[in-house]
């Protein structure tokens, strides 16, 4: 169970983006300029790429600003937890 809920952060954010990307490509045209900046956002920053996306087309407010903030710690915190959690397959022979 805790592989699949593993599975399902990892992958959730960017299955959603992709579907939404192939669904409403003049959605992404309109937040961002090129297909580069949206690509690079699913590959690196997930949670923050899908929250700016939702936030974005009203303008970015105090609290969105702050869920953009949280969504891009989360992000950050996939890839510590990560290197976190391989810190005893390290070899200790040096």
């Amino acid at each position: 169970m805790c592989c699949l809920f593993a599975i399902l952060f990892l992958l959730g954010p960017r299955l959603a983006l992709l579907i939404w990307w192939l669904v409403k490509p003049l959605y992404f045209q309109t937040i961002f300029n090129n297909w580069i900046l949206p690509l690079i956002g699913i590959i690196f920053l997930p949670w923050t790429t899908l929250i700016y996306l939702i936030v974005a087309s009203g303008g970015v407010t105090a609290f969105d600003l702050f869920l953009l903030i949280f969504a891009f710690i989360i992000d950050i915190g996939s890839y510590s937890g990560s290197i976190y959690g391989n810190r005893d397959s390290i070899s200790r022979n040096n």
